[in-house]
């Protein structure tokens, strides 16, 4: 769409969102060429409010005929970007902002409603390759590498055509002649892609909410890439002991009662072994909780409870399980009637127990899966004999 309206001579404002390397600045290069239009091109990392106005200035000369390209566009603040809605109403420029970021989450709302988002998404395999054929076309030459090496080259990459190219760049610069370089040849001469990660940013949420829901999916395989992803990302390990430890409770609950003394174990087994020694107990954590029968019934229970607790919060225990320490007490009715529950049949008394006037809630309904089978059946019986 965008293509066709530029061959128009009239082109929406976009933002284009998508991983490093993907072709974003190209894509609006092309989109200004095709439109006709002045092409103007800025960086958030070092443009501030002087290089928008003087943009924006040189715009309005122009007369509505310039896009305006701003590269790391989420990395200008709230203030910033509200700048440019005027100017984007106006038709002065045409803005095309690229983001490695959500835009949901990283533009202001309204200068968002005023741009359509294009989304881009790692170069495959097919792409990869047709790069590198291009890049031998222009030096008229092949890449000296074994067809097994030129796999690696495009794996190493990862979806990044611009390192891809940096990394040809690197093997064109080999004195030509030479034996083609296996994998082990390559790996020797060319550095590894760091992994696309950052603690602060989207990356880190969509790696833990990938081996959150691994683990709630009980896939122990792909749980145990995704914690390996984040390691090798940077992540800090107790971050992860931390969510492992939370999804112990809410997601296994007490359908494995193992499962949250052995997080905190493996929590515990981290901070005093550390890295990478310590990485493992994690790794058995993770396959466990992973593995483990499945239940968030103590969580639901838990959230019901609060609510309850706070529509009821002024209404008292009932008399017969308070505590009576003086005669006033006593002479009030505390503690009258109370049955002691360890002397009853099977140690259950039946006695109700919340507040006088508050119909008896259920706010735990244990699931037929691992050890809460065997609660859920004892809750039934007692259930029989209240009524």
């Amino acid at each position: 769409m965008p293509t066709g309206c530029a061959r128009r001579g009239s082109l929406p404002s976009l933002v284009l969102w998508g991983p490093p390397g993907v072709g974003k600045t190209t894509i609006a290069r092309l989109l200004a060429d095709a439109a006709g239009m002045n092409f103007h091109a800025i960086s958030a990392v070092f443009s501030g409010v002087a290089d928008l106005k003087k943009a924006f200035d040189e715009a309005q000369r122009r007369r509505g005929r310039t896009l305006l390209f701003v590269d790391e566009v989420h990395r200008f603040n709230r203030a910033q970007q509200d700048g440019f809605l005027p100017f984007v109403e106006d038709g002065t420029i045409t803005l095309v902002g690229a983001t490695t970021e959500n835009p949901s989450f990283a533009l202001n709302g309204a200068l968002l409603s005023r741009c359509q988002v294009l989304v881009l998404e790692r170069l495959d395999a097919t792409a990869m390759e047709a790069l590198l054929a291009r890049a031998e076309a222009l030096e008229s030459r092949a890449l000296p590498l074994t067809a097994q090496a030129r796999e690696t080259l495009a794996a190493m990459a990862d979806g990044d055509g611009r390192y891809l190219l940096n990394l040809a760049e690197q093997l064109m610069a080999l004195p030509p002649g030479g034996d083609a370089l296996d994998v082990t040849g390559l790996q020797a001469l060319l550095a590894r892609r760091a992994a696309l990660y950052d603690k602060d940013r989207e990356e880190h949420f969509n790696l833990i909410s990938a081996l959150h829901k691994s683990m709630r999916g009980s896939d122990p395989d792909a749980a145990l890439y995704w914690f390996a992803r984040m390691l090798t990302g940077g992540e800090d390990p107790r971050y992860i002991a931390r969510r492992l430890t939370r999804f112990a409770a809410e997601d296994v609950g007490a359908a494995d009662p193992r499962a949250l003394p052995l997080a905190i174990a493996a929590w515990e087994t981290y901070e005093r072994l550390g890295s990478p020694e310590g990485e493992l107990a994690l790794a058995q954590l993770v396959l466990h909780l992973a593995t483990a029968p499945k239940s968030n019934a103590v969580y639901n229970a838990y959230k019901r409870a609060m609510v309850a607790a706070r529509e009821t919060g002024s209404l008292i225990p009932p008399k017969h399980i308070l505590n009576a320490p003086t005669q006033l007490m006593k002479g009030l009715g505390y503690g009258a009637g109370y049955e002691y529950d360890h002397d009853a049949q099977d140690a259950f008394s039946g006695q109700n127990y919340f507040p006088e006037g508050m119909p008896r809630a259920r706010f735990y309904e244990p699931t037929e899966r691992g050890a809460e089978a065997a609660i859920a059946d004892r809750m039934a019986q007692w259930a029989k004999r209240r009524r």
